[in-house]
């Protein structure tokens, strides 16, 4: 693939991704989220790589992850984006540990459809509603992202599967409308 296909590949695929989310984001009543969701792609830091390790079948950071170790880009990326659970990590007061403190409710709702219109992005005519539920049980970072998070993200997920998309959006939309009245409000599992 030659510098121009990569780029306008990945022109494409981010514009897609971000039109999904937008359209998630407005039926769930999260407007501001939906415009603004991963403005950073666009940055020369993140673009830049993303054009070179472009391979329209997966994320290029994964790719740059392969060649380098690490992704400059990813890490600007989680820095930028409080949809990211790693966007919450933290040094504890005093120590060396880190914590991963619990997202707030909107954010998580965000990650949650940022999932879903990954899972669709990269696997076109072969998704389903259940796979980016098995994608976030399968993945390592279910292990390490805050417990409150990682159950939230799960609960929401398996509805999805369970519920099917038209009905998920309906029940995140009511979700999100008790979140904005109640600062308090936290998923429980009987929601």
């Amino acid at each position: 693939m030659n510098l121009l296909q990569r780029f306008f590949g990945h022109l494409h695929t981010v514009n897609r991704h971000r039109f999904l989310v937008m359209k998630m984001c407005f039926s769930c009543g999260m407007y501001r989220q939906g415009l603004i969701h991963d403005l950073s792609k666009y940055s020369p830091t993140e673009f830049i790589p993303s054009v070179r390790y472009y391979q329209g079948n997966r994320s290029p950071i994964s790719k740059e992850k392969e060649v380098n170790g690490y992704s400059q880009c990813w890490l600007h990326h989680k820095g930028r984006n409080r949809h990211h659970w790693e966007y919450w990590i933290d040094r504890e007061n005093g120590k060396s540990s880190l914590i991963c403190l619990p997202m707030p409710f909107g954010c998580l709702l965000e990650s949650v459809l940022d999932r879903i219109t990954a899972s669709k992005t990269y696997n076109g005519k072969k998704y389903t509603d259940s796979l980016p539920y098995h994608f976030f049980l399968r993945s390592k970072e279910y292990h390490t992202m805050n417990p409150k998070t990682a159950a939230e993200i799960a609960q929401l997920l398996e509805y999805l599967k369970d519920n099917g998309e038209k009905k998920a959006l309906q029940y995140y939309r009511s979700l999100y409308k008790r979140y904005r009245t109640d600062k308090n409000f936290t998923l429980k599992s009987q929601d």
